[in-house]
């Protein structure tokens, strides 16, 4: 297949370019490389897909429809999977504009061009924020989505209502995956856990926001990726599915499992809670297991230490360049 990817220079994105290069399928990126984080990090990340010819880049803004029809009228698209958008709960606070118009107009174009150019597969990259407020833990994906508390969150409620449309109007074959607090190497340096890994390392402050008792579901990038392909690969109609570990880790325990991999101490600055955050994140991951085959398999004792050795290496490589 030749497989659409959005934001396929990011952090998710990347991982799964180089698992559908590996599956044997031809690719094409499509990335704005926007300065929300160093765009040089992005072309790291992509470096290798692009070296092994069966990958290329396209640098475009989603919000820009006739720049994103000119990819569609170069290339005969059999699916596409949306990661692209803005992403970040406090940032979306800040610029609710800017989200609404990326996560949302974005998603509608391509939605909309996955119409016009008969593209049978459309995979959209939700989030386990749309479930905000929500008092039934765990999850699931039948659960009402009445009480989103971010821009961020709202704008990915809206692209799962939009995805259900354009299956509904057109037969587009549809799958919307909530994804729950992903990490793993080349995570953005702006997530907590590559944030705290490189404040401890380099033995300055860590802010904590609240008690250090806020729960989320930690779910390893490759069980994501597993999770994401299973849905390219398989016939559906619509559906929603969690991908998550289905387990849940405070925030207090999040920052010991860092600190046992760096083998050093965090020092830690204790702050108010943050407008727009959820108490908990938590996955019922049943509908993934039985109807996408969806298994993850790297738990956070695990996934840290992995994380925790990529950081460690690419600080290896920074100062032997620097010398």
């Amino acid at each position: 297949m030749k497989i659409l990817v959005t934001g396929g220079a990011g952090f998710i994105g990347s991982h799964l370019v180089d698992q559908l290069i590996s599956d044997k399928h031809q690719v094409v990126v499509v990335d704005e490389f926007n300065n929300y984080y160093d765009p040089q990090i992005k072309a790291q990340n992509l470096a290798p897909a692009l070296a092994s010819g069966a990958c290329e880049l396209i640098r475009q803004d989603i919000v820009d429809f006739k720049g994103l029809e000119a990819v569609f009228k170069t290339h005969s698209i059999d699916a596409i999977v949306h990661l692209a958008a803005r992403a970040g709960v406090r940032p979306s606070i800040v610029e609710p504009d800017l989200y609404n118009r990326v996560n949302i107009i974005g998603t509608t174009n391509l939605l909309e061009l996955a119409r016009l150019y008969k593209v049978k597969k459309f995979v959209f990259g939700s989030s386990s924020s749309v479930y905000g407020l929500s008092d039934r833990i765990p999850f699931r994906e039948d659960d009402p989505l009445f009480y989103p508390i971010s821009p961020y969150a709202a704008t990915k409620v809206a692209g799962e209502k939009l995805a259900h449309t354009y299956h509904h109007l057109y037969g587009i074959d549809m799958v919307c995956l909530r994804f729950f607090t992903v990490y793993g190497p080349r995570q953005r340096p702006d997530l907590a856990i590559h944030k705290f890994t490189r404040a401890i390392h380099e033995g300055r402050s860590i802010d904590q926001y609240g008690d250090g008792g806020t729960k989320r579901d930690y779910t390893y990038v490759s069980d994501i990726v597993q999770g994401v392909t299973s849905a390219v690969y398989q016939p559906f109609k619509f559906e929603i599915f969690n991908l998550g570990e289905s387990q849940t880790v405070s925030l207090k325990q999040l920052i010991t499992e860092i600190e046992t991999a760096l083998g050093k101490k965090a020092v830690i600055r204790q702050l108010a809670e943050q407008p727009g955050d959820v108490p908990i994140t938590y996955a019922d991951i049943t509908r993934a297991r039985e109807i996408l085959g969806y298994k993850p398999m790297v738990k956070i004792d695990q996934g840290i230490p992995l994380f925790v050795e990529w950081f460690m290496e690419k600080e290896k490589v920074l100062t032997a360049q620097k010398n």
